[in-house]
C-alpha cells in the first residue's frame, strides 16, 4: 500500500475530518456510506487521541529528564503531537510526526514519495532557520532508524527522485540527506529507492553511487526514461499517471495512491517444465499436478514440446489469477479498511472502502521465478535432443531422473549449451521468448477477471532458493533441490562474458509487459573505489540502452566465503537477496550458497 501522505499533510486531521464531513452531507439517504464515512471520522478521532497520549508522555517524561539537551527534545516532541492532533504540520518535525504515526496506525508498510510531501517542509524550516542542516540531518536519521525497527523484511520502501515531481528542488534537497541517512544507519530498512533520468541534478547520482561504494545496499536505482513509458503500457494509463509509479515490496510497481497489485500469486516456471516433460505428473512425488499435454517421448518437434509447456504455464496462471480476484473480493466484503481507503484515490468520492469498489485502479501480480533456467533448459533441450541429436528424449528424462548420478558426460554436455547473461543472440532471444510468452499470458487475464490489470512481476525475495527444493534437475545442468536464478539474472557463474555482456542480456527483456523485475549485479570493493567514475559510466550507458533499474551490492566474495565460517565477525555485511536486503550472516546457508554463485565483477 502506498498512501496520500501530501493529502493527510496538506489537511491534517481536522481537515481530513472536514472533507469526510463534506461528502457525508451529500449522500443523506445512501445509509452505506454514510456508516462508512462515520467510520473515518471515529478512525481519526482514535489518530487524534493517540497525538495527545503520547504528547502528554513526552511532557511527563520531560519533567523529570535531568539532561538539558534530552528534556529539550523530550519537549519539542510533546509540542509537536499536541499541535498535530489539531492542526495540520507547519514543520518538518510535525510532517514527520504525523506520516509516522498513520503509518503505525494503518499498518502499512511502506512510504511513498517520501521527497516530494517532506521537502517543501525541510525547505521551509532550513530558510526559516527552524533548522540548521545538521539538525535536519539528524531529525531525518532518526526517522530511519525508527523505520529500521519496524523489521518488515521485504518492505520499507521509501522512494526519493524521478519524474513527476512538484517541487523537484525541495524534494532534491531531502533526497541528499535520506541517502546520507541511509550510509549512517546500516540497516535492511528502508529500502531506499532511487528514481533516475535525465537531466536531474547529477549530485543525486554522485551521492547515491559514492554511499552504494560504501557497502551500502541503497539507494537502488530505477531508470525513469524507461520504466515511465513501460508502466504507462504496462497498466494502460497516461504517461502523466505512469509518472507516480512506485517500486513496492521486493520490486513490483503500483501506481502511487491510485492502484493496489498484491496479494501476488507465484508461479515456479522450471516446475511447470518439469510436470510437462512428464506428462501433467510431478516426478518427485509421482501424483498429477497439471494437465496433461502429452508424452515427451512422443513430441517430435521442440516446437510440439513448446506448445505443450506454454498449455501448462496457461492453466495454472489462470487459476492464480481466479484466486487474486476472489481474494480481493473477500476483502472488500469482510472490511472497510479505514485508514488505506481515506488515502487513496478515488475512496472518498465514491464513498467505497478500497477493496469494495473505491480504488481507482484495483490491479494483480503474479510473481515468477525459475524464468531464465527454464529458458536455459529448453535452448539445452532443442540442442541437444532436436536439433544436433545427442540425446534421445528418453535419455533426457533417465538422466534428469536419475539428478545426473552416473550422467556426467550428458551433464557436461547439456551445460556446453550457450546460456543466457553473455549478450548470446541464440541464449537471449529463447529467454526472451519465455518472458514475452509469460508476461502476456498474465497480462490477458485482467478482462477475464474483472481486474484493471493483472501483470507479472520478475522479483525475488529467496524464494529462488525455496521452490528450487521441490524442483528436480533441469536440463541447463541443474541439480535437484538446488536454487534457481535470481530474477531476471543470470544463472549464477554462467555470465562469463563480462559485466558488459550481463547488461546487454538484461536489456532485451521487454519492461512495458510486467510490473517490475529484479536486476541485482555484485561489484568489488577494489574495482568499484577504484573505478566511480567508470561505475557511472556502465550504468548511464545501461540505462541509455533500455536498462530499468540496478540493485548493486559492493562486496568482496572472500568476505561472504569468511562470513559463512565465522558468522559473529561479519554482521557488517549486507547483501542484496532479491528485491530485499539483508545481512549476510543471518541467511540461511542455502541462501547463502546462491548469493555466492552469482559472478562477481
Amino acid at each position: 500500500i502506498c498512501l496520500d501522505y501530501e493529502k493527510l499533510l496538506d489537511n491534517g486531521i481536522k481537515g481530513m475530518k472536514k472533507l469526510i464531513s463534506q461528502r457525508k452531507s451529500r449522500l443523506p439517504k445512501e445509509e452505506q456510506k454514510r456508516k462508512l464515512f462515520e467510520g473515518m471520522e471515529r478512525a481519526l478521532d482514535l489518530l487524534a487521541e493517540c497525538c495527545l497520549y503520547y504528547s502528554k508522555m513526552a511532557a511527563e517524561l520531560a519533567a523529570t529528564e535531568k539532561k538539558p539537551a534530552r528534556a529539550a527534545e523530550l519537549e519539542q516532541m510533546a509540542c509537536a503531537l499536541g499541535n498535530i492532533s489539531s492542526e495540520k504540520p507547519k514543520s518538518l518535525r510535525e510532517a514527520m510526526q504525523l506520516s509516522w504515526l498513520y503509518t503505525i496506525i494503518s499498518g502499512s508498510l511502506n512510504y511513498g514519495r517520501m521527497d516530494v510531501y517532506l521537502g517543501d517542509y525541510l525547505a521551509a524550516d532550513l530558510e526559516n532557520g527552524v533548522l540548521t542542516m545538521t539538525q535536519a540531518q539528524e531529525l531525518i536519521t532518526s526517522y530511519w532508524r525508527l523505520i529500521a525497527d519496524r523489521k518488515t523484511t521485504w518492505n520499507g520502501r521509501i522512494i526519493i527522485g524521478g519524474r513527476g515531481r512538484r517541487n523537484e528542488k525541495n524534494a532534491d534537497r531531502f533526497a541528499l540527506l535520506a541517502m546520507e541517512a541511509a550510509r549512517t544507519v546500516r540497516e535492511t530498512e528502508p529500502q531506499l529507492s532511487l528514481r533516475c533520468y535525465n537531466g536531474m541534478d547529477e549530485s543525486l547520482m554522485d551521492k547515491a553511487v559514492s554511499v552504494i561504494g560504501e557497502g551500502c545496499t541503497y539507494p537502488i536505482l530505477y531508470n525513469d526514461d524507461v520504466n515511465v513509458d513501460a508502466v504507462a503500457k504496462a497498466f494502460r494509463i497516461s504517461k502523466e499517471e505512469a509518472e507516480q509509479y512506485v517500486p513496492f515490496g521486493c520490486g513490483e510497481y503500483v501506481i502511487d495512491h491510485k492502484s493496489f497489485g498484491t496479494p501476488s500469486g507465484i508461479i515456479n516456471l522450471l516446475k511447470v517444465l518439469e510436470i510437462t516433460l512428464h506428462n501433467g505428473t510431478d516426478p518427485l512425488t509421482g501424483r498429477a499436478a497439471g494437465i496433461q499435454t502429452g508424452e515427451f517421448t512422443d513430441m517430435k518437434t521442440f516446437e510440439q514440446l513448446f506448445d505443450a509447456y506454454k498449455r501448462q504455464a496457461e492453466h495454472f496462471v489462470e487459476a492464480l489469477a481466479q484466486q487474486e480476484m476472489i481474494e480481493y473480493q473477500v476483502a472488500g466484503r469482510e472490511a472497510p479498511f479505514l485508514f488505506l481507503s481515506m488515502l487513496y484515490d478515488d475512496c472518498l468520492e465514491r464513498g467505497k472502502g478500497i477493496f469494495s469498489g473505491g480504488i481507482r485502479y484495483l490491479g494483480g501480480t503474479l510473481e515468477t521465478y525459475g524464468n531464465i533456467n527454464t529458458a536455459n533448459s529448453l535452448l539445452a533441450i532443442k540442442e541437444t535432443v532436436y536439433e544436433r541429436k545427442l540425446l534421445t528424449q528418453q535419455k533426457l528424462l533417465e538422466v534428469l531422473d536419475k539428478d545426473f548420478e552416473g550422467y556426467e558426460k550428458e551433464r557436461s554436455l547439456l551445460l556446453s549449451v550457450p546460456k543466457y547473461g553473455n549478450d548470446n543472440t541464440i541464449a537471449d532471444e529463447m529467454a526472451m521468448e519465455v518472458h514475452e510468452h509469460i508476461c502476456h499470458t498474465i497480462r490477458n487475464q485482467a478482462e477475464r477477471t474483472g481486474l484493471h490489470s493483472y501483470l507479472a512481476v520478475i522479483i525475488n525475495n529467496d524464494a529462488n532458493t525455496t521452490l528450487g527444493r521441490f524442483t528436480s534437475a533441469s536440463a541447463d545442468g541443474r541439480r535437484s533441490y538446488e536454487f534457481m536464478a535470481n530474477g531476471n539474472n543470470p544463472v549464477g557463474g554462467t555470465d562469463t562474458n563480462g559485466l558488459t555482456a550481463m547488461l546487454n542480456s538484461l536489456v532485451k527483456l521487454d519492461p512495458a509487459i510486467h510490473a517490475g523485475a529484479v536486476q541485482n549485479i555484485r561489484l568489488s570493493p577494489e574495482w568499484f573505489r577504484n573505478n566511480a567514475a567508470a561505475v557511472k559510466s556502465i550504468l548511464k550507458t545501461y540505462f541509455e540502452k533500455g536498462g530499468t533499474q540496478a540493485m548493486i551490492t559492493v562486496v568482496n566474495k572472500y568476505d561472504l566465503e569468511k562470513a559463512m565460517l565465522e558468522p559473529e565477525k561479519y554482521g557488517h555485511i549486507f547483501v542484496r537477496v532479491g528485491g530485499f536486503s539483508a545481512r549476510f550472516a543471518e541467511l540461511d546457508r542455502s541462501v547463502q550458497l546462491e548469493i555466492l554463485s552469482r559472478t562477481q565483477y
